[in-house]
């Protein structure tokens, strides 16, 4: 209901008033922003003349180190001090441009004082310290404006549930401190204000947008009793903002125990890291660390292998269809990701335990000292109840050892003496003080130039040795790759751990091409996850104890297997898993099965919690109601009511009308200001082709690789499983034909690409669409042709 005139004045002066105040507070802050400024380089500059220095003796020395700490605490306090300050400012600058974006008005039971809530992206308290001016959205009074309508209401404080009557809820527009659209609104947030802001162009960067979270995101955001979260949700449902906000979330809640650096988000990909990077900053939060999981994997594997990432993998099996071994390497990847092959590779471990562990020999200086064999039959003398990363470490305590006996046979070695001989005078002085700290000079001088050559040629042994013992403490001597490769070399191996009917029936040929790519020095992405599972369980698990909460994007596309590995990887974390089955593009989520069902069996009962959002609020309803009948179940999918142009499909006769079609649209949305036009492509390859063809036809364009880190506004041409989790305000799909979607796992690939559009989107074709577009209701969209 929209306000009176007279309200909106009373509004509009409170907004004035917050605003003063605000402008007062950042004036006062500057100042002492600029004070603690001047302190901090004052003490740089003063540092030494504020220290005593004195190392003569041992209690002097004592005096001159606390002395430097006292300093060094005094600067790192004023630092904190400023940084604090100086976020404090961001934050304020923020408030003065838009204070708040909701009220409520809240009276709780037996209690005759209504009391009016402004929220806003931080608290805000005027001068005197005692009366919000504005309260933060993730305050606990604050669940009421997303969870309730106008009536009967209750919220969680700290001291218990307070229950009462909302008595109002109101939605503002603010920008730089005016109010543009003002309404009394009931249970959902107000369609106006979520219209005008999702009708704005896209951004490169996600927006921070807590004044449309939905009932069900707020559920999301402040659920702090389950260990694991699944947010399913379809295509700009808002799975990634409400994950950001919960983020934002814990850390205001949890603010005396949780930090920034004990939170992680895996992301799909940089591109996408990017994109949601301002989104914590925008809320007064520091960001939390971001990594993908092809990063993770890359540490333990080392230089043993180069390790091909998901995006190779899926350009593969996107580009060399019904070729030979095609097949196999389907067979492959699906095998490899379930939690079966998991099973076996846990069969082996124990194998392991008793059989098969390969050890590399140590050399020194180019001759071998200790063969692989020694150090099998040493592994193998130790009781097989302990477990293997034990009587790994007794074996390495035992190597080293060895390498003190083998040090001792070349004390007197020639080459030994022959290095003395090289030996600078800085030396010949650290030995000197060395045996005089030990006392071992005596009145017999040559028996004193015994001991200095022999403090000598230890010096020598020593220096050569220790990177011996550095690879032997890190445990290079044991041959991963090799015992990794040996599981498919002898399939015989597998026959013994499991059934055959548990191996699929490729097994034998997976084996082969497994093996030729190692014996390549290529780990398949297929792979890593299974090799890093099995390296961490022979060495000792490589567990992260300090991270509190892990995010995961685009969870669909993770295996089983996966799962399992970041499940143990950070052991007292809670996880919050956000995907789309009807996004599962991969080769391994092929088909039409749980995609959460194995994640939700690694935790117990009643620690887990299932959110689905089905509506769908990036796109327009015209193009959420076209993108639902490329799937086989996308009918619950809801679209927002935001309308815009039908999609369109326009037919070319090859690739060459196809490029000058695709030209004359681009020019066409640029006169319509869209600040983001993407040229979505099927594969890395195909956007190659297309952006350097787009270019011969005068068409300024940016090409988005795996590595790409961000685009700027304009024109870019991307592989569709790049696009995942970004949006543009006009969408152009580069050749939907049936040559290029019609398999079964690129249905839904389609339908990725399809909805990364907000405003518009053209779908192109050359000759024969495809068959996934056949159920598209021809009332759904427009056909076009275009003359170029």
């Amino acid at each position: 209901m929209e306000t009176d005139k007279r309200e909106w004045n009373e509004e509009q002066e409170r907004v004035d008033g917050v605003v003063k105040e605000i402008t007062k507070r950042i004036g006062s802050l500057q100042k002492r922003v600029e004070g603690i400024q001047s302190d901090i380089v004052d003490i740089r500059r003063d540092f030494w003349d504020e220290v005593t220095v004195n190392f003569e003796d041992t209690f002097e020395a004592a005096e001159t180190m606390a002395s430097i700490r006292q300093q060094a605490e005094v600067l790192s306090e004023q630092e904190r001090s400023h940084q604090n300050a100086h976020q404090q400012l961001k934050t304020l600058a923020r408030l003065k441009q838009s204070p708040y974006f909701g009220r409520i008005d809240f009276r709780a039971e037996n209690d005759s004082f209504r009391e009016s809530v402004y929220l806003g992206i931080s608290s805000f308290v005027d001068s005197s310290g005692d009366n919000y001016m504005v309260h933060d959205w993730r305050a606990p009074i604050s669940s009421l404006y997303y969870d309730y309508p106008p009536g009967p209401a209750q919220y969680q404080a700290p001291d218990g549930v307070i229950s009462g009557t909302l008595d109002l809820k109101r939605q503002y527009l603010i920008r730089e401190s005016r109010i543009l659209s003002m309404f009394d609104t009931g249970v959902t947030i107000g369609d106006e204000i979520l219209q005008k802001v999702l009708g704005q162009q896209a951004d490169t960067h996600m927006k921070s947008i807590v004044s449309t979270i939905q009932r069900e995101q707020n559920a999301v955001i402040r659920d702090t009793r389950h260990r694991l979260l699944i947010v399913e949700g379809s295509a700009g449902s808002g799975k990634t903002s409400a994950a950001m906000q919960r983020i934002a979330f814990l850390l205001y809640r949890y603010r005396e125990h949780l930090k920034a650096n004990q939170v992680v988000m895996f992301s799909p990909n940089p591109l996408f890291s990017s994109y949601v990077a301002t989104v914590l900053p925008e809320l007064g939060e520091e960001n939390m660390q971001q990594t993908t999981f092809p990063e993770y994997l890359e540490r333990p594997v080392g230089r043993a292998f180069t390790v091909e990432d998901p995006f190779e993998q899926m350009e593969t099996i996107l580009t060399t269809s019904g070729e030979p071994g095609y097949e196999t390497r389907l067979a492959g990847i699906q095998y490899k990701a379930g939690l079966d092959f998991k099973a076996l590779c846990d069969k082996y471990l124990s194998w392991l335990g008793t059989d098969g562990f390969v050890f590399k020999g140590l050399k020194f200086r180019g001759k071998v000292i200790m063969t692989g064999k020694t150090i099998k039959r040493q592994f193998y003398s130790y009781d097989n109840s302990i477990s293997i990363p034990n009587r790994l470490r007794f074996l390495t305590e035992w190597i080293l050892e060895q390498l003190k006996t083998e040090a001792t046979r070349h004390l007197k070695a020639k080459w030994v003496e022959d290095e003395i001989e090289l030996l600078d005078s800085d030396a010949y002085q650290k030995a000197y003080n060395k045996l005089r700290r030990e006392g071992h000079y005596s009145d017999n001088s040559f028996e004193d130039a015994a001991k200095e050559r022999e403090a000598l040629a230890q010096m020598v042994l020593d220096d050569h040795f220790a990177r011996l013992r550095k690879a032997v403490k890190h445990l290079r001597f044991l041959d991963v790759p090799a015992i990794y490769r040996q599981l498919f070399a002898n399939p015989e191996i597998s026959l013994r751990l499991v059934k055959a009917a548990e191996l699929p029936a490729e097994w034998t040929e997976i084996c082969k091409y497994t093996v030729a790519r190692l014996d390549d020095k290529i780990l398949s992405y297929e792979d890593a996850t299974p090799y890093v599972y099995l390296k961490e369980q022979l060495t000792g698990i490589r567990q992260n104890t300090s991270i509190r909460h892990v995010f995961i994007d685009e969870a669909q596309d993770y295996s089983p297997f996966q799962f399992a590995s970041i499940r143990q990887l950070f052991p007292h974390a809670r996880l919050t898993v956000l995907g789309d089955p009807n996004q599962a593009i991969h080769v391994h989520s092929i088909g039409e099965a749980d995609a959460f069902e194995d994640l939700s069996s690694l935790y117990p009962d009643g620690d887990t919690k299932t959110y689905r959002f089905t509506k769908s609020y990036r796109s327009t309803e015209q193009i959420v109601e076209f993108t639902k009948h490329i799937l086989l179940n996308g009918q619950s999918i809801d679209p927002f009511h935001r309308h815009g142009p039908k999609p369109a499909l326009t037919r070319a006769e090859d690739r060459y009308e196809l490029m000058r079609q695709v030209a004359g649209r681009i020019d066409e949305l640029k006169t319509r200001k869209h600040r983001t036009i993407a040229v979505v492509c099927k594969t890395q390859s195909e956007a190659d082709e297309v952006h350097l063809d787009l270019r011969a036809l005068g068409v300024e364009n940016e090409t988005v690789t795996r590595h790409t880190s961000a685009y700027r506004p304009g024109v870019i041409v991307i592989p569709a499983y790049l696009a995942k989790g970004v949006e543009f305000d006009a969408v152009i799909l580069f050749d939907a034909s049936d040559k290029q979607y019609s398999r079964d796992h690129e249905r839904k690939l389609l339908y990725t690409a399809c909805t990364r559009a907000m405003h518009e989107l053209y779908v192109h074709y050359v000759q024969v669409r495809s068959p996934f577009l056949d159920n598209v209701p021809e009332a759904a969209y427009v056909l076009e042709e275009m003359q170029r």
